[in-house]
């Protein structure tokens, strides 16, 4: 058997169905890009049918990958007549079809008896074979599944035209040897499986994910599904870092590769995290910030004598880096610039004369730049939102004897407007200032603040979700004071709702008047 596994990654379908995560199409397309770059095999794009923007970003993704370019779709003709028109112009394109197996969903979600949704099946696997050469099958909840109905399912599936076929563990419910057996015995039981590429999509529910996901292969699997940072649904999905590492760190145990570049893991980690706003636990394994980090004097000792005391895998191998380059106010353009590359943030022309006017004004301000404020402003230049209103000046006074007020100066459209309001604190008062100054209303559902680096001096990064329309739009924001940070982070959203309204060619200016 090949001991190649093939990457799948669904950080842009199943990871961007993480609450709260908002990517706009620039976005996508950078993430599919570094996806490309970090070499996996296979890139889902998005569920076509679910939205105008999702099939447009399906098909931006399709139209520019060299990757396999996947779109999910139920097995219901419209959706895939809608994800193949999506996905049609790919290099390799591929149709992921799905029907759930399992008694509890068949009940209850699809009001189907088990003929029905066999027949369903291979009805909607024949009509995609038509259109795609390259169409996968997933068996929705199959670790829940009866095993009969599922070997016989995984058959039909097979006869009907699926060249692989995904066993996923939908709610994180198996354990690693209960699913590594659930796919020696679809192995032992499917004639013709052993053709086909067996694939596995675990969630992470029980905290098992990367664990089953690894038994499964272990098994015979040849295909792990999974996302960056381990975003998804719920807990989350079996993360792209861990699996492959894995591999990497103890092939001699597993004897499995796969043609990722470890070496861009870290970069491809941090982009994510930025362009979605879900940040990465310190403790998180592999791309965390304490991964590779050392406070116990026992282990720092140990450190210092061999690495490989408490270090199974070096932070270079998957491209982050370990020695710390002090920058400072007296830094040139040319040290920046260069220290960025070594940091895999490459900027150039105009984005990186943005970015090193942050930085200057930053190295007045601290007293040094850390390697994470440095990739926090690179990181901040890509995929940009649309400027419809930005921050000119603010000034607020606070105190516990007296109400906050705040002075805010946007521009938009080239003319400077100004407004002041008062809060319950001077955050409160400066988004309320923001928000007289554009007009309409404004809610913020919610607020995250933290810092990228250490010290008192560090730089904050506030994430806030902003809702209009009955959704909700993510907005970032960077500065060393938390109100500054704030305030950009609630115009970033605000902008982003402002461009999602141009696309869809939405007037939200009428009728709008200031508060």
């Amino acid at each position: 058997m090949d001991n190649r596994i093939i990457i799948f990654d669904t950080t842009l379908r199943d990871g961007e169905q993480t609450p709260g995560v908002n990517l706009n199409l620039s976005e996508k397309l950078e993430i599919a890009g570094q996806l490309e770059r970090l070499g996996v095999d296979v890139i889902e794009a998005g569920f076509p049918a679910a939205s105008t923007g999702d099939f447009e970003s399906v098909a931006a993704v399709a139209a520019t990958s060299g990757c396999t370019v996947a779109a999910l779709c139920r097995c219901v003709e419209g959706d895939i007549r809608t994800a193949w028109e999506a996905v049609r112009c790919a290099s390799k394109p591929r149709l992921h079809l799905f029907i759930a197996t399992s008694d509890i969903h068949m009940q209850y979600k699809l009001k189907m008896s088990r003929t029905a949704v066999l027949e369903q099946a291979v009805r909607s696997i024949r009509l995609a074979k038509t259109l795609c050469d390259d169409i996968e099958f997933s068996c929705e909840d199959a670790s829940r599944s009866d095993i009969d109905f599922l070997a016989e399912m995984v058959t039909a599936a097979l006869e009907a035209g699926a060249g692989t076929i995904n066993i996923p563990d939908t709610v994180g419910y198996a354990v690693p040897e209960e699913f590594a057996s659930l796919i020696r015995q679809l192995r032992a039981r499917v004639p013709g499986l052993d053709q086909a590429v067996l694939s596995v999509h675990c969630h992470n529910d029980l905290g098992l994910a990367t664990a089953n996901t690894l038994a499964a292969l272990g098994a015979g699997a040849r295909q792990a599904e999974v996302t960056i940072n381990g975003i998804g649904e719920r807990a989350g999905n079996c993360a792209l870092e861990e699996v492959v590492m894995a591999l990497k760190t103890r092939e001699s145990q597993l004897g499995l590769e796969t043609g990722v570049d470890a070496t861009g893991i870290y970069r491809t980690a941090r982009l994510v995290e930025r362009l979605t706003a879900m940040g990465i636990p310190a403790c998180k394994a592999v791309v965390g910030g304490n991964a590779f980090a050392h406070e116990s004097g026992i282990h720092q000792h140990g450190m210092l004598e061999n690495p490989m005391t408490y270090e199974i895998m070096t932070p270079q191998s998957i491209g982050k880096n370990a020695s710390t380059m002090v920058l400072g106010k007296h830094s040139g353009r040319h040290a920046f610039s260069e220290h960025l590359i070594q940091l895999g943030c490459p900027l150039t022309g105009d984005a990186l004369d943005q970015a090193f006017v942050q930085f200057k004004a930053l190295s007045d301000r601290k007293k040094a730049v850390s390697d994470e404020d440095m990739m926090a402003l690179a990181l901040h230049k890509i995929a940009p939102v649309p400027d419809f209103y930005t921050l000119e000046r603010f000034q607020v006074q606070s105190g516990n004897c007296i109400q906050s007020v705040a002075s805010v100066t946007l521009l938009h459209e080239g003319e400077s407007k100004t407004e002041a309001a008062t809060g319950e604190g001077p955050i409160d008062a400066a988004l309320s200032t923001v928000a007289r100054i554009v007009g309409g209303h404004w809610p913020l559902e919610a607020y995250n603040i933290k810092a990228v680096s250490g010290g008192e001096d560090a730089l904050g990064e506030v994430t806030v979700r902003v809702g209009y329309g009955g959704r909700s739009y993510s907005g970032k924001g960077l500065a060393d004071d938390i109100i500054e940070a704030s305030i950009r982070a609630y115009i970033d959203a605000i902008n982003r709702i402002f461009a999602q309204a141009a696309r869809d060619e939405i007037d939200i200016t009428e009728g709008r008047e200031a508060v």
